[in-house]
């Protein structure tokens, strides 16, 4: 019994019903004039589904009386927008006309239905029918008052009903069409894109500091010496100042959504890498042949990152072992090659994140990375980038 009283309880069923019966205000005027003018009302019904506005209109109407949600709610599967094509018009056209036929059956039965009850509980006490009723009853009957209740149980069924019935009606007219539920899922695209380097860039960023701090404080505990805790201290004061920038520009970047990216480091800051590497003991032996002032935005910071990882990932798992790097720039082709002694095979392996992140990255702009044993004895990290 509770199931069936529940969509009485619940305010969208009555704002169903109201949106039925503003679909034939205007029709119903005509009636006062003359009946053929109301069926006549079509007509002007369908040249205003060509209007692109009325889909605005119609919209928003929708979701707030049928499914209860503010216009602005994107949860909502009914479009709030101009119509923009021929099917939009075609399906507003159709929807209109929809919402006029259901919307006039239900008020029919909303004003139909209490009458016949009340002629109902009148022929049982032989009384008269109201002169407006559709429905003749023969005679008088005492019995006919056992069936007064069932046409207002049949007008509950009725505005249950019809409501589901519009409400489905317009999640499918209404909806968004192809096209628009194509460009919401490029949106979502890239918004997931856009999570992804957001990851990608705390990942490299912060692992990469604290990764130098925790080989910086080991080293410094087992040398047992107080330059060398100086120059440690001073180490892990620099990475961490740096990953603590690079920290407020992604949450920056995600408290203001329109807010430009800026302020990324390049492979003109790789200096501060490879001295961060140094300092936690490590032997960086660089080369860098050709202009890399010259190389696009995108390719020297996803190159920046590339090596900042690469050496983070030798610090992590091989520990201050001789390091050999190399950037080559020629033809605006970005080479980046850093090789150093493969790690004890007893160690513990990594995840493989930030390999991963390193193959991510130069697929993003059309490279190639290769990660993996060398065969003389090295672990190394290959990565070309084109300039485009």
């Amino acid at each position: 019994m509770a199931g069936l009283l529940r969509p009485f309880r619940r305010a969208v069923t009555y704002t169903r019903w109201l949106h039925l019966f503003m679909a034939v205000v205007w029709p119903a005027m005509w009636i006062f004039v003359d009946e053929a003018w109301a069926f006549a009302s079509v007509v002007p019904l369908a040249l205003a589904g060509l209007v692109p506005g009325m889909r605005v209109v119609e919209g928003v109407q929708a979701r707030l009386l049928l499914t209860g949600h503010r216009p602005d709610d994107a949860s909502v599967d009914i479009v709030v927008a101009p119509s923009a094509t021929w099917a939009d018009h075609g399906r507003l056209v159709v929807w209109l006309e929809a919402r006029l036929a259901v919307g006039f059956c239900v008020a029919m039965l909303t004003v139909q239905l209490p009458v016949l009850a009340v002629d109902l509980v009148n022929a049982a006490r032989g009384g008269h029918q109201a002169p407006g009723s559709y429905l003749r009853l023969a005679g008088n009957h005492w019995w006919y008052g056992l069936l007064s209740p069932l046409p207002l149980l049949l007008l509950a069924a009725v505005v249950v009903g019809a409501g589901e019935l519009i409400t489905r009606l317009a999640r499918r007219l209404l909806g968004p069409s192809r096209a628009e539920r194509l460009s919401a899922l490029e949106e979502r695209t890239e918004q997931l894109l856009e999570r992804n380097r957001i990851a990608r860039e705390l990942h490299d960023s912060i692992g990469h500091a604290l990764t130098v701090a925790v080989v910086q404080a080991g080293a410094a505990r087992a040398a047992g010496s107080a330059e060398f805790t100086d120059r440690a201290l001073s180490a892990i004061e620099e990475t961490g100042r740096a990953a603590l920038e690079d920290l407020e520009r992604v949450l920056g970047v995600l408290r203001e959504s329109e807010r430009p990216v800026s302020g990324r480091p390049t492979l003109a800051d790789a200096d501060r890498l490879l001295e961060s590497a140094r300092a936690s003991g490590a032997e960086v032996d660089a080369e860098v042949t050709g202009a890399v002032e010259t190389l696009p935005g995108p390719v020297t910071r996803e190159g920046y990152r590339i090596l900042q990882e690469a050496l983070t990932n030798v610090l992590r798992h091989a520990g201050a072992v001789p390091t050999r790097v190399r950037v080559e720039v020629a033809d605006g082709v970005l080479v980046l090659d850093v090789r150093n002694p493969l790690p004890d095979p007893r160690a513990a392996p990594g995840r493989g994140a930030g390999l991963r992140g390193i193959r991510e990255r130069a697929a993003l702009l059309g490279g190639r990375a290769h990660t993996g044993p060398d065969g003389a004895g090295d672990w190394k990290v290959r990565v070309e980038l084109p300039p485009g």
